[in-house]
């Protein structure tokens, strides 16, 4: 190797070695793989979910008794807005989870965020016909289901299915022995919000969770 070269190799092995300690000082940091989920599994018995369910509120022995948990609520039959907040009384409704019923169609889910008021809550439906409004292309069956269920969510329908709240176990079980709840299912508390997947229990799901027939008519939206 000539003399000429010399300075550039020492140069290059600097660089690298600068890079190197600026990744040992500042290591990227891992990507995070959440795993966390509530709601039924596909093809689980209705049965088993509703006491999978129950056994998240159980008394946790690590958690004081004012620790908060993220959790799921399944209404019984789909509802207003009022509705929710009736039976979640002072419990923070951070999604509202809505969906139009019509007999042997497959609607969509609308997973809405609010904020920590009741007028969020009120207003989830107007945001959920908004967002469906954007999914209409043109006359196909998707676009048909989403423009009618658009329009009863904009004319206030009972279409309120779940919400995610946050409260401690005792406020979680007093929840689910409320009338007009079918099951609440909480998470550790450890979870952490927007980390996790949401799909509560439909009410018309009484023996094996999964998909209803979708060979119904759409009727058109006025």
């Amino acid at each position: 190797m000539s003399a000429r070269t010399w300075p550039s190799v020492v140069a290059a092995a600097v660089l690298v070695g600068a890079v190197v300690g600026l990744g040992i000082a500042n290591p990227v940091p891992d990507a995070r793989i959440s795993t966390d989920r509530l709601g039924p599994d596909a093809g689980e018995q209705v049965t088993e979910y509703l006491d999978r369910a129950r056994g998240t509120l159980a008394d946790d022995p690590a958690a004081g008794a004012d620790t908060r948990h993220w959790a799921l609520v399944s209404l019984a039959a789909p509802a207003a807005p009022q509705h929710l907040l009736d039976v979640t009384a002072d419990l923070r409704v951070a999604q509202v989870l809505l969906r139009v019923p019509l007999d042997r169609v497959q609607t969509p889910m609308v997973a809405i965020p609010v904020a920590a008021n009741p007028t969020a809550v009120l207003r989830a439906s107007g945001v959920a016909a908004a967002r469906l409004h954007t999914s209409i292309v043109g006359h196909d069956r998707q676009s048909l289901v989403a423009a009618y269920s658009a329009a009863q969510l904009s004319d206030g329908c009972a279409c309120v299915v779940g919400a995610t709240v946050r409260g401690t176990l005792d406020q979680l079980r007093l929840l689910a022995d409320t009338p007009g709840v079918r099951v609440v299912e909480a998470l550790p508390p450890d979870a952490v919000a927007g980390s996790f997947a949401v799909s509560p229990l439909l009410p018309e799901q009484v023996g094996t969770v999964a998909p209803g027939p979708d060979d119904g008519p759409v009727p058109i939206a006025t």
